[in-house]
C-alpha cells in the first residue's frame, strides 16, 4: 500500500506526452519494497508506458570518500540486475543528480523521485522541479512514517515525537506489494551517457581515496536481507538485554544499509514484529531504535537548518558548555592524535579503531567515544568539528539524519540536564568505570584486536 501522505506533488506542471515514466532514484537504492518505484510502475501501466529508472553519481557529495562511493556502487549493481529482471532500463549517469535527471525528464511524462532530508539533497530536488517540462512527485521511501505526517514541528527528544508515531503507526506497518510491470523498457533507446562498469568507475572518480572500503561490510539488498535473517535468528530474542554491551554483537549492522536505502525500514519493521518468536520486550527494543530513534534523526535534519552545526544544540546545552568553556581538561588531543586512536583511553582507540577499519562502531561505544572527545577538546564547538568529522569520515552511515542527531546528542541534543559536573556542564556524563561495571570491556578490546588480526 502507498498511502496518500507519502506522496507529494514538487511542482505545478502536468503529466505531458512522453514516451516513459521516469523514476530518480537517489535516496531509496533498492528494487525490494520502494515506494517510489512501485508508485512510477503504477502511474507507467495506467498510461501504457514503460519505467526508465536514473541514478546520478557525483563524485563531489560533500564529505563523501572511497569507502561510501564502493559501497553505494555495490549496491546499485544489485539494483540494476534486479530492475533488469523486471524488464525496466536503469540509466546510472556519471553526473550530478539533478543533470541527469533534468535532462531525462525532457522526454518523460511524469518524473517520480525518492526523498532525501540533508541540505543538498532537498537542493536536488527543488532543481528538478524548477526545470522538469513535466509534474515531479516525491514519494517517501525511507521512514515508517512520512516525516510531516509523524510531526509538523522539530521535536524536543524521543519522549514527545514517540506518542505521535504510537498513535498513527498501525495505519504505516502495511505491506507494499511489487506491481507487474506492463511494458518492457530495457530495449528502448535513449540519448544519455550510460555507465556500463560501475566498478571499472569507482576505479577512475576524482574522489577522496585516503580510507579504503570496509573490511567488513559490502554494499548490497541481498547482503542487507542476509544480516537482518541473522539477527532474527541468533541475535532479536536477546536484543533487549545484550544490544548495549560491546563485547558482544548483538546489533543488527543494518544502518550502513539503511543509509543507502538499500534496505527499507518498513520491510525490517514487518520482519521484526512478525516474529512471534522473540520476546515482544525483544521486538519492542528494536522497532524504538528502528521507527521513534531513526526518525527522530530524520524530524531533526527536516526542520533544523542547523543540522550539521554547533548551533543547533538546544541553547540550556550551549550555556552550560558555555559556562564550563574554561574548566580545566584532564588530556588535550589534536585532529591527528583523534583521527591515529593515539588517547591515553584503552576503550576509546578501541572503539576509534573498529570504526577505521570496519565503518562501523558498536553503538554504546559511539555515544562514549562522542562524549570523550567533548571531555578532552580545548572547546565544545572544536569537539563537535571534530567528532562531527570523523564519524562523517570512516562511518558507513555518516552524513545521515542519525548521525548528526548521534553527535549532537553527545552534546545534549534530544536529551535533559544532569547534574552539573566539570567540563560537561550539564550535559550527560560517561566515562571508562562505567564501561568496566557495566560490560566485559576486555572482551571488545579483544573484539576489535581479532578484527585488526583479519583484515
Amino acid at each position: 500500500m502507498i498511502q496518500p501522505s507519502r506522496i507529494q506533488p514538487l511542482n505545478r506542471r502536468s503529466v505531458q506526452d512522453g514516451r516513459y515514466v521516469l523514476y530518480w532514484m537517489q535516496a531509496s537504492q533498492r528494487v525490494e519494497c520502494n515506494h517510489a518505484l512501485e508508485y512510477a510502475v503504477g502511474e507507467a501501466n495506467g498510461r501504457n508506458l514503460p519505467v526508465v529508472v536514473a541514478f546520478g553519481l557525483t563524485d563531489r557529495f560533500p564529505e563523501a570518500n572511497l569507502r561510501h562511493y564502493v559501497f553505494m556502487l555495490e549496491g546499485l549493481e544489485e539494483v540494476r540486475e534486479g530492475l533488469q529482471r523486471r524488464g525496466i532500463r536503469f540509466v546510472l549517469q556519471h553526473r550530478s543528480p539533478e543533470l541527469a535527471a533534468t535532462a531525462l525528464a525532457e522526454d518523460a511524462a511524469l518524473v517520480v523521485t525518492d526523498r532525501g532530508y540533508l541540505r543538498i539533497q532537498r537542493q536536488w530536488r527543488r532543481h528538478v522541479a524548477a526545470n522538469a517540462p513535466c509534474a515531479v512527485v516525491q514519494v517517501e521511501s525511507d521512514v515508517v512514517v512520512p516525516a510531516e505526517t509523524a510531526s509538523p514541528k522539530e521535536e524536543y527528544t524521543a519522549g514527545t515525537l514517540r506518542p505521535k508515531l504510537q498513535r498513527i503507526l498501525k495505519g504505516y506497518l502495511i505491506p507494499l506489494h511489487e506491481r507487474p510491470v506492463r511494458k518492457d523498457s530495457l530495449a528502448l533507446r535513449l540519448d544519455v551517457d550510460a555507465v556500463k562498469d560501475a566498478a571499472a568507475l569507482a576505479r577512475t572518480m576524482p574522489i577522496d581515496r585516503s580510507v579504503p572500503p570496509s573490511a567488513a561490510f559490502r554494499g548490497g539488498t541481498s547482503r542487507a536481507n542476509a544480516l537482518l535473517e541473522d539477527f532474527i535468528a541468533a541475535k532479536l530474542r536477546h536484543y533487549a538485554d545484550r544490544r548495549s554491551d560491546p563485547g558482544l554483537d548483538y546489533s543488527s549492522h543494518l544502518s550502513p544499509y539503511l543509509h543507502f536505502g538499500q534496505i527499507s525500514p518498513l520491510a525490517v519493521a514487518l520482519r521484526v514484529w512478525g516474529e512471534k518468536s522473540a520476546p515482544a520486550a525483544a521486538r519492542e527494543a528494536f522497532l524504538e531504535e528502528l521507527i521513534v530513534r531513526r526518525e527522530l534523526g530524520v524530524n531533526f535534519a527536516l526542520y533544523n537548518e542547523r543540522y550539521d552545526e554547533y548551533g543547533s544544540l538546544p541553547g540550556w546545552a550551549k550555556k552550560t558548555l558555555a559556562d564550563h568553556a574554561k574548566d580545566r581538561r584532564d588530556a588535550l588531543y589534536d585532529e591527528g592524535q583523534w583521527e591515529r586512536a593515539e588517547t591515553h583511553d584503552v576503550y576509546w582507540n578501541a572503539a576509534q579503531r573498529e570504526m577505521v577499519l570496519t565503518g562501523k562502531m558498536h553503538n554504546y561505544m559511539r555515544m562514549y567515544w562522542g562524549k570523550k572527545i567533548l571531555e578532552w577538546s580545548r572547546t565544545p564547538q572544536e569537539a563537535f568539528r571534530t567528532a562531527l568529522r570523523l564519524n562523517n569520515r570512516y562511518e558507513l552511515d555518516g552524513r545521515d539524519p542519525n548521525s548528526y542527531a548521534g553527535v549532537a546528542w553527545c552534546f545534549g541534543k534530544h536529551d535533559r540536564a544532569w547534574p552539573e559536573r566539570r567540563v560537561f556542564g550539564k550535559i550527560r556524563y560517561m566515562n571508562e568505570a562505567g564501561l568496566r561495571r557495566k560490560f566485559d570491556m576486555p572482551a571488545y578490546l579483544e573484539k576489535v584486536a581479532a578484527l585488526e588480526r583479519g583484515r
